[in-house]
């Protein structure tokens, strides 16, 4: 591993420190709109700037990609960051927000973390070796149901303004399963997968950012990952997480 995983916990969790001194103060919280239904906070820039200066500090070979300053020169091998995905949540005072820090090198995900500061969690996971939350190893769920299945999803499609959206999806699964959530960050719920708290995550309209560490953490703990089409891989604009065991009963819904 290139990386040390605690020097990155550490850069992390000091983001995450940065984070809450704003999330404390958000009647004092500047917020802007980079469209209608798309914010930005300077919580996002400071996070994002810090964890741009203290990655480059400690590992000067790779490059950045991050959601609100764009790419560095170097890309082959590049940090790719969401400093807090789930900013509307976050602008509301709402727990369920995360930093997102992945490693790519040669097209190749090989570390992803997630950091929950308001829940004080922190999901990591390293390319062959397995995932875990705050330093405990995590799996997906045994549930083989979809009936009994626990499901979440998301609408950034909806921000987007997409014609063809996730509403018709949505209501076809959740009709037949048992519980349904919408926490309002992909970062988060692939963690949720991975931790087996639900069954299956998908979303479409997504961003690399939003998805790269919350995939390959979903991935380590046993979640399968695909497009809406069953096919193999990280497709941001489609995306499906599942446990395994339900992926044949949910694929035809999608």
């Amino acid at each position: 591993m290139p990386i040390s995983l605690a020097v990155v916990e550490n850069v992390i969790r000091e983001a995450g420190s940065i984070a809450m001194t704003h999330f404390k103060d958000l009647k004092n919280l500047e917020v802007t709109k980079k469209s209608p239904r798309d914010l930005v906070t300077a919580a996002d820039v400071a996070v994002e700037a810090f964890l741009q200066e203290a990655l480059a500090k400690h590992y000067p070979q790779f490059g950045f990609w991050g959601e609100e300053s764009g790419q560095s020169a170097n890309q082959t091998s590049r940090w790719i960051v969401d400093p807090i995905d789930g900013t509307h949540s976050f602008s509301r005072g709402q727990y369920f927000w995360g930093i997102s820090v992945a490693l790519e090198i040669d097209q190749e995900l090989v570390f992803g973390a997630v950091y929950a500061p308001a829940l004080d969690d922190y999901y990591a996971a390293e390319k062959g070796k397995g995932a875990w939350k705050n330093g405990r190893p995590i799996t997906v769920s045994n549930e083989n149901n979809l009936a009994d299945a626990m499901i979440a999803t998301g609408f950034a499609c909806l921000r987007s303004y997409l014609k063809e959206n996730n509403l018709q999806r949505f209501c076809r699964i959740a009709e037949i399963t048992t519980g349904q959530r919408r926490f309002g960050s992909a970062a988060i719920d692939l963690c949720l997968v991975a931790d087996g708290q639900v069954d299956a995550f998908w979303e479409q309209e997504l961003n690399l950012y939003d998805v790269a560490a919350g995939a390959l953490i979903a991935e380590e703990a046993g979640a399968t990952i695909t497009d809406f089409q069953g096919n193999k891989g990280l497709f941001p604009k489609n995306i499906l997480a599942t446990n395994g065991k339900i992926f044949n009963q949910i694929l035809p819904l999608m």
